[in-house]
């Protein structure tokens, strides 16, 4: 039974191993004044979730009902006599994350602990806070947390009285609820990361970049600790690389047939410069490993020099940058050389020295990978020439250019068919025989975002004779282009418009990744 009649969970006659029914919890309104009543570290620990109340009877989602010791525990915290009903368990850790806070079981019941810290040295008031149990347990949580719903970053910023807390998930940033104990501890806690990440705890001024290691469920997960001094306090971000995650096979990273087609004939020269552009987050270093790991083989040698390492390759030699003893891109690319090899990857072309000692490999018989920020294909050749590098050289090198971004894949479970018919469509949208496009809904699957995982949108200029010409000449990126489209080079914003039309993305989504490009 329904004991509030406004929340849509509905039972259902599946059978459950215990022999009850089923609660569906999808789209469940949990109320926040009733779910107070209950210890949080408990409700987390046995996953269980206070639905509705009648008089002095609660009814309560469980993942397993003959955990006869915590519904006593809560019974005896509440004075409500609890009647149990199974729901899944993934969604009643979801519907408490939302409610108390990612980590809210992990500081419950630790307020009086953590408070009576507040006298004394700062420095040591922080030391003490950060090897509290509750402090520790509270970041473990965060990792754990944020690896399960796949954020490729985590945004710690510390405000007057409050500490935001923000997961980049699929490339765009979403605001997690933290519990209210935590908000006077945010600088115990940026304190932990940075103890974890080897970084100086008494240092408050500067800049200061770091990493370490943890273990989510077996597998070994990097992250990038990187802390800036803010007004209210240090703000910290936490890059997470999980090894586990990323299939680096050219299958598997968007690309349209005939794209992929063209790009393999590409990158398997002999020699040349190709680069891959586009901004933080766009996919560029997933692009250039399955790349390199598509051409990996006994008769080559590859050697790559990037900063950070962020994934090892097997069977390829890779450096890392260490500017403060003097390896910089452009000293590491000079000694590179002498090591005979085949294939480089440079990680990013930064400035001239670099630049210029990537465009003298290409041009002494290297095949050159790396990595460009510009908006599209056609500008990278200006940038390096705006670099300071000859256009002759330019020309003379550069094999061709590939810029990408991520746009987020509709999820496949609740995306909502519409007639194209009733639609406002961009005046660029290309006319196709497509009757129907996908809009974004929101389900359990994708937590009701509607978009789950991305997917790449390209665009490749092979350069030619006449675009050599163009570069000589110091032609502008719009003309240069321009005659591209005309040799059939689709930009990112028609790519996107191919997503949109095999149902992969929604208009809104490349309207949103694709505002630059009016083309």
């Amino acid at each position: 039974m329904n004991l509030s009649g406004e929340n849509p969970a509905t039972a259902s006659n599946a059978a459950v191993p215990w022999g009850m029914a089923f609660l569906d919890l999808d789209g469940f309104q949990v109320d926040r004044e009733l779910i107070a009543a209950f210890p949080a570290k408990t409700l987390f620990e046995t996953g269980a979730l206070p639905l509705d109340k009648s008089g002095d009877r609660v009814r309560v989602a469980v993942s397993d009902p003959h955990n006869f010791a915590a519904l006593d525990e809560l019974t005896a915290f509440s004075g409500f006599l609890l009647e149990p009903v199974v729901a899944d368990p993934n969604l009643i850790r979801q519907l408490l994350r939302q409610t108390l806070g990612v980590g809210g079981g992990m500081v419950s019941g630790a307020s009086e602990q953590l408070l009576s810290q507040s006298q004394g040295d700062p420095l040591q008031q922080v030391l003490d806070s950060t090897e509290n149990a509750a402090i520790v347990r509270f970041t473990r949580e965060l990792l754990r947390d944020a690896c399960q719903q796949g954020a490729s970053d985590i945004h710690l910023e510390p405000d007057e009285e409050r500490l935001s807390l923000r997961f980049r998930i699929d490339g765009v940033l979403r605001l997690q609820q933290v519990p209210p104990e935590i908000h006077s501890h945010r600088e115990a806690i940026i304190s932990r990361f940075k103890i974890l990440s080897k970084l100086n705890i008494a240092e408050k001024r500067l800049p200061q970049d770091g990493g370490f290691q943890f273990e989510i469920a077996g597998r070994e997960i990097d992250a990038r600790t990187s802390v800036i001094p803010m007004k209210h306090g240090e703000g910290i971000v936490l890059r997470i690389l999980d090894r586990g995650r990323v299939d680096y096979s050219l299958s598997n990273l968007g690309f349209p047939q005939e794209l992929r087609a063209q790009w393999e004939r590409l990158i398997r020269r002999t020699a040349g410069l190709v680069l891959v552009t586009g901004p933080t987050g766009s996919g560029k270093t997933t692009t250039l490993y399955g790349s390199i790991a598509s051409l990996r083989s006994p008769e080559l040698k590859i050697i790559t020099i990037e900063d950070p390492i962020e994934y090892t390759l097997s069977g390829i030699n890779q450096v890392q940058v260490q500017p403060n003893v003097g390896l910089t891109f452009a000293a590491g690319l000079r000694s590179l050389l002498r090591h005979d090899p085949d294939v480089i990857l440079i990680g990013e072309i930064r400035d001239k020295e670099t630049a210029v000692n990537a465009i003298q490999a290409a041009l002494t018989g290297h095949m050159v990978f790396s990595t460009l920020h510009t908006n599209d294909a056609a500008t990278a050749v200006t940038r390096l020439v705006d670099m300071g590098i000859e256009p002759f050289l330019v020309s003379a090198t550069l094999s061709g250019v590939l810029a990408q971004r991520l746009v987020r894949k509709l999820c496949t479970h609740c995306r909502k068919p519409v007639r194209v018919d009733q639609l406002d469509l961009p005046s660029d949208f290309p006319r196709s025989n497509a009757e129907i496009l996908y809009e974004a809904q929101g389900c359990r699957q994708c937590h009701g975002i509607g978009y789950l995982g991305q997917v790449g949108i390209f665009e490749l200029m092979e350069l030619d004779h006449q675009i050599r010409k163009m570069a000589l000449q110091g032609d502008s990126p719009y003309d240069i282009q321009a005659y591209a489209a005309t040799r059939g080079m689709l930009s990112m914003r028609q790519s996107g418009w191919q997503n949109v039309i095999q149902g992969r993305t929604s208009i809104e989504e490349v309207l949103r990744t694709t505002a630059w490009d009016m083309q």
